[in-house]
């Protein structure tokens, strides 16, 4: 047997020995990539049950919800109404100062902790666990975010305005973006024969930590969403 051949042969037994990478490796990178998952949302609808009068007359502060998650379908319909994407050019439902778009809306529920997408109309998924109870202690322990099975948490990034109008002037327009995205919200919870209820009571540290948010998204607005217990009561 030649010298090669026989240097070739003695590579062909050393690879079939060569253990086969384990299975744990696979399994890390599997976890790691879940916390970027996507998931598409249906399709919004344009075309509502009553009549927006309607959804301003009946609007209500909910407190009390039944234990009846949402579906996907209002998740993403709900989502839509707050920052949902309207126009070519990505004009959005909610007015924004120079269309520059402060907001990031997060959405906890026994599920995890998701990120909505405007553009894709889509879900990212920034947690597996569920936060409620964290933001339930953060919020001062009001029982309507611990027992809805949906807090949406509507985020700021005030850099995002302060580029063009200055560090002053960006949190009032902030905050009145702010406003708008959680009206349409609200309303759009009752065009779901849904309950919600603004919240603005809570530690606004504890829910950044709670979430593990970026650095420069700050939380302004908490708003649990759910079916009312009793949906001829609202307070």
């Amino acid at each position: 047997m030649g010298r090669q051949n026989f240097l070739a042969l003695l590579c062909f037994f050393l690879a079939c020995a060569a253990p086969a990478p384990e299975r744990t490796d696979v399994k890390s990178v599997n976890t790691h990539n879940q916390a970027g998952e996507r998931i598409a949302l249906p399709q919004p609808t344009r075309a509502g049950r009553i009549a927006l009068e309607e959804a301003l007359a009946r609007r209500r502060s909910v407190r009390e919800f039944a234990a009846k998650p949402l579906t996907e379908i209002e998740l993403g319909q709900l989502l839509w109404a707050a920052q949902g994407v309207t126009h070519p050019e990505g004009y959005r439902t909610a007015p924004s100062a120079g269309a520059l778009y402060a907001l990031e809306v997060y959405v906890a529920t026994a599920q995890g902790v998701f990120r909505y997408d405007p553009r894709r109309h889509a879900l990212l998924r920034h947690s597996g666990s569920d936060l409620r109870p964290a933001l339930y202690r953060a919020a001062l322990e009001q029982e309507s975010v611990r027992d809805a099975p949906a807090v949406f948490v509507i985020a700021a990034v005030y850099e995002r305005i302060a580029q063009k109008y200055g560090a002053q002037r960006a949190p009032r327009y902030v905050h009145m973006e702010a406003g708008h995205a959680a009206q349409n919200l609200l309303l759009e919870t009752v065009a779901l024969d849904l309950g919600a209820v603004p919240v603005g009571a809570f530690d606004d540290a504890r829910v950044h930590a709670a979430l593990s948010l970026p650095a420069d998204h700050r939380p302004v607005y908490l708003i649990p969403v759910g079916h009312p217990r009793n949906p001829a009561r609202p307070r």
